[in-house]
């Protein structure tokens, strides 16, 4: 009765949603290749340590990329960078800011990026290089609203713009995400499920694909310097549908062990799920493990640990420093680091 919305009418809208998001999954499902891999990259230390099993977790700043119905949650405002050195030398930086100015709603704000360094630009009439550099690049922008519909049903959705970029080329594409949170009624047990990544399909463009051609080489008279444009694919983004549930199953004199667990039918690739726990001692000290992609043949992905430490003034201020390490099979481990204020 809080918001206008009567409790008995949560279980009816959130299986509406869900099904009806499931069925959008089902029609936009395109299993291969997609634009802008760069999307699946787990975001967060926390998150990452809990083997990404956060959806219905989802209790801070990176709840705006895992789900955005949960941001509304927080009572509080909250700003988080992280920084994680992926796979071949590659830099992945994401930051995330959540103002809640009332308890009911919250606007957010994220910037994601994958810096891959630049090399040197050879060919082969100048195999010592031509004195150019090349490089690529990704990024993704987003603008997120949520609000508590009733006091355990929240709602909240993400706009964004996505961008891909090698040398002089760049593909583009706007997309949204939208995502629920629901707290049922037996130990605040939380349901999560969330859609990322509708949107349109990405094209790559630029002054590279402007060829100068003569139409007909045989024949005189030809305009040489007319220029064709050479046209690329366009590829759809990588959709990603979660449902998740969390629990508490200690909590006592301010110690706290969460569970958690997420289902994950990418796009592009197979159904996995992820676990994961947290060990919460006096919301000082934080230890985290967890296992990701369980269930998909030859995943590189597996075992995920953390660790992390809150400090406070005596205030409502107070930062967060989370550290996580990833096997990653095959390729090398990675490494997270994140700096959060809470305010």
């Amino acid at each position: 009765m809080r918001y206008g919305i009567k409790f008995v009418s949560q279980p009816f809208w959130v299986a509406c949603l869900v099904l009806g998001f499931f069925q959008i999954t089902l029609g936009q499902s395109k299993v291969g290749t997609t634009a802008a891999p760069f999307l699946g990259i787990s975001v967060g230390p926390r998150a990452t340590a809990m083997g990404s099993a956060f959806t219905a977790v989802g209790n801070d700043a990176t709840a705006l990329y895992y789900n955005p119905g949960a941001i509304s949650r927080f009572g509080r405002s909250e700003f988080l960078f992280t920084q994680t050195d992926w796979l071949v030398n590659t830099k992945f930086n994401w930051i995330g800011f959540i103002f809640n100015p009332d308890g009911v709603n919250a606007i957010g704000f994220s910037f994601t990026s994958l810096d891959y360094g630049e090399e040197e630009v050879t060919t082969v009439l100048e195999p010592e290089g031509t004195g150019e550099n090349w490089g690529a690049s990704d990024f993704a922008a987003g603008i997120s609203y949520a609000r508590n519909l009733t006091d355990r049903f929240s709602i909240g959705g993400t706009a964004k713009y996505v961008q891909m970029k090698v040398w002089n080329e760049k593909a583009s594409s706007f997309a949204m995400d939208v995502g629920l949170l629901f707290i049922t009624g037996f130990h605040d047990m939380r349901l999560g499920m969330s859609i990322s990544n509708f949107g349109s399909d990405m094209k790559m463009e630029g002054r590279d694909l402007l060829h100068r051609i003569d139409l007909d080489e045989e024949s005189l008279g030809n305009n040489e310097t007319l220029v064709a444009n050479l046209k690329t694919d366009s590829w759809p983004l990588p959709l990603f549908f979660r449902v998740g549930v969390a629990m508490d199953l200690v909590n006592i004199a301010d110690n706290r062990l969460t569970i958690a667990l997420d289902a994950l039918r990418p796009s592009d690739n197979t159904e996995i799920i992820n676990v994961g726990t947290e060990l919460n001692v006096k919301d000082y000290v934080f230890l985290r493990a967890g296992y990701k992609s369980l269930f998909r043949e030859d995943s590189e992905e597996g075992l995920t640990a953390g660790a992390g430490i809150r400090l406070g003034w005596g205030g409502p201020i107070s930062l967060s420093l989370d550290y996580t390490y990833a096997d990653f099979g095959l390729f090398e481990d990675i490494q997270m680091l994140s700096v959060g204020f809470r305010f």
